[in-house]
């Protein structure tokens, strides 16, 4: 980096200090609620049964059972509860049909779409046809095109390496790579006309498979929504309240964020059967024949669009000191089927870290901000509880929230992952240093993370994954998001249950204790610190890493990077300084101010009009990126690569001086961040 200056000082030297040597009034509360005294795993264990017993999609009386058996938990909790309803539109499967013709001559073969009941569960009927949220309505039918994980390479591959027209296929592609719904967009602009994903069993399937074992069996299909946005696609922007404005079904449409060719999910086994029709034999490897055809799709799908209600559960713990400033822990309720990982694990965790609190308040602990528990509803369908309740009190929140902790696939094997705006880097790794490693009691959560590379890797809250992203990428609010395990083989089938969960995910329910213990520490630490322990070094060392990352992409074109480059070295600065200052501040008022410039800092990082055509997406450091198949991924500076990738596409003087100016637009809101830390008019 030729005109950078090195910033590596700074970490030595302030990276740890401020949370190594403060001491909180508050601390001897903090070791309690990591005692085993005020831990429960069965309560855990009792909590995840009961939410579990039925499957629960959003919108349907079982989901609101679910809410109240939530709200009845922390009302026993002594917190002050209440329910938060929004009227939404969702979709709901009519009526499916797939027919599959392997030759002209050959009897058409009808599938049954169904996932084949495994173990004892009672209530398996009760699960849902599986189907896409939001899928579009229609009859099509083609000739079978293979196309891989659905990524834009995959279908360029098809085109250009393999000469096959997509035109007026049905595409069959496989879960695993990226979000479903840019699965079916891809498909749509490649010309095809219906999409059908399947879970391919070697990314999900074993020798063995549930009940025996972790594995997806062969008939289990991975349901989800295919919507491109986040919230209410009627309301965009705003809550959708009772007898509130709604865009036409026609509107929403023109919107591109619903699909527009009709898709379908289906088994690893009906997806061998479609295979097999497929020019040449399905092999083991990665290589699959492609086609198009002989085998001939019908795909048939018809969905009903309805208003219904959902219901958000709110729990108040008000703070002494500061009750205007809100330290926020959320989670979703709402499943596609019994959801035991999918979202309950973090439910439970949600429901043990209330009763660890109403411990604390009976030993005569107050926290100093105001907590508040929030279990959403429709998260699956599009994050869509948590964005309407963000629409809805935006203002409140930008001036008063503090941070938000998310907890959504809280456990699901070993192994412990967190991501977070930069800030909070810190303070995740001291919380994870306090609490013992679940499945090794010689070591805490944060000796195993490091493993033998002796570095933790923290991610990004740049995707659309879960509710974080209302908070952070619309109103610039802090985030966190953890979990145990990652990726597991039964997501979002109809095996997701209790008995998953017990055999296979946790079964002593350690890891949920765990998870409560350094989420819950990191929440009372934001909530009673008189300081809030945000480092923004950490946060200018990882933007200084983006920036390299831009400027070794040698885009020529005369863009200039330094502009970026200059604005993190100004943000390093300001950080140092208020480190400093932290260190010496006296007084309530003076102590306010600080804090103030603390949080407001990262609404900062936000700007009025939004990423281009995307203005609802307001961060222009994480957000997710439009060429980069978005959905689950995170990248900094979105609206840069963005203009790079369509850059590449033109290759025009124009769109070179767009991705400059993409870069402009980040540095000043860099910029913007500095001065709010130093806190001085220019």
């Amino acid at each position: 980096m030729s005109k950078s200056k090195p910033l590596a000082f700074i970490v030595a030297a302030l990276s740890y200090s401020f949370f190594l040597f403060s001491s909180s009034p508050k601390s001897h509360y903090h070791e309690l609620f990591l005692s085993d005294s005020f831990s429960d795993n069965a309560s855990v264990a009792l909590n995840l049964r009961t939410l579990t017993r039925r499957p629960h999609v959003a919108g349907t009386v079982a989901n609101a059972e679910a809410a109240a058996y939530v709200r009845s938990v922390l009302t026993s909790y002594a917190l002050k509860s209440h329910v938060v309803t929004y009227q939404v539109s969702l979709t709901y499967p009519v009526h499916r049909s797939l027919v599959l013709t392997p030759t002209e001559s050959a009897k058409p073969i009808t599938f049954l779409l169904e996932q084949e009941q495994a173990g004892d569960n009672p209530y398996a009927n009760e699960v849902m046809p599986t189907f896409h949220g939001y899928a579009k309505s229609g009859n099509v039918s083609g000739p079978v095109v293979y196309a891989n994980y659905g990524r834009v390479e995959d279908f360029l591959r098809l085109k250009k390496d393999m000469g096959v027209n997509v035109s007026g296929a049905v595409v069959i592609a496989r879960y695993g790579q990226i979000y479903r719904g840019d699965i079916v967009k891809n498909a749509y602009e490649a010309g095809a006309v219906g999409a059908v994903i399947y879970t391919d069993k070697r990314d999900y399937g074993g020798d063995e498979w549930f009940p025996a074992s972790k594995w997806m069996p062969p008939s289990g299909v991975q349901v989800g929504t295919v919507y491109n946005g986040l919230g209410d696609p009627t309301t965009p922007g705003w809550a959708s309240v009772d007898g509130c404005e709604r865009l036409s079904d026609e509107a929403v449409e023109l919107s591109g964020d619903v699909p527009l060719i009709p898709s379908l999910p289906v088994s690893a086994a009906d997806a061998e059967v479609i295979l097999k029709t497929v020019v040449g034999d399905v092999g083991d490897g990665d290589v699959y024949p492609v086609g198009p055809g002989p085998g001939i799709l019908n795909l048939s799908y018809t969905g009903e669009t309805v208003i219904a209600q959902i219901e958000n559960v709110i729990g108040v713990i008000e703070g002494e000191e500061e009750p205007d400033r809100y330290l926020i822990l959320g989670n979703h309720r709402d499943a596609w089927t019994f959801g035991a990982v999918d979202p309950n694990s973090g439910t439970a965790v949600l429901l043990e870290i209330a009763q660890r609190l109403d411990k604390l308040q009976k030993r005569g602990w107050k926290p100093r901000r105001t907590i508040i528990l929030c279990n959403w509803d429709a998260e699956e369908y599009g994050l869509i509880g948590s964005t309407e309740w963000v629409e809805e009190n935006r203002e409140m929140l930008t001036s008063r929230a503090v941070a938000y902790l998310n907890v959504d696939c809280a456990v699901s094997g070993p192994g412990f992952h967190a991501s977070a705006t930069p800030q909070l880097d810190e303070l995740i790794k001291i919380a994870a240093q306090e609490v013992r490693d679940p499945d090794n009691a010689t070591q805490t959560i944060y000796d195993s993370w490091i493993g033998s590379s002796n570095s933790v890797v923290i991610g990004r809250l740049g995707g659309g994954g879960s509710d974080y992203a209302s908070f952070v990428q619309h109103v610039g609010v802090p985030g966190v998001d953890m979990s145990f395990g990652g990726g597991y083989p039964v997501y979002h089938s109809m095996y997701d249950d209790f008995t998953w969960m017990e055999k296979f995910g946790d079964p002593m329910f350690q890891r949920h204790v765990a998870m409560a213990s350094v989420l819950g520490l990191v929440a009372l630490r934001l909530a009673d610190e008189e300081i809030l322990p945000f480092n923004y070094t950490s946060y200018a060392l990882e933007l200084k890493k983006s920036a390299e990352d831009l400027e070794n992409e040698k885009l020529g074109h005369n863009i200039d990077v330094y502009p970026l480059i200059k604005s993190i070295e100004d943000l390093s600065t300001a950080a140092q300084y208020i480190n400093i200052e932290k260190e010496a501040v006296k007084g309530a008022l003076k102590v306010r101010e600080l804090n103030d410039r603390l949080m407001m800092a990262e609404r900062a990082l936000t700007d009025r009009d939004g990423l281009s055509e995307r203005p609802w997406y307001k961060h222009l450091i994480y957000g997710p990126s439009t060429y980069d198949d978005y959905g689950y991924g995170s990248k900094s500076f979105p609206g840069v690569d963005d203009a790079i990738d369509n850059a590449k596409k033109l290759n025009t003087k124009a769109s070179w001086e767009y991705v400059q100016h993409q870069i402009w637009r980040v540095s000043r809101a860099i910029r913007q961040a500095s001065l709010v830390l130093k806190g001085e008019l220019r």
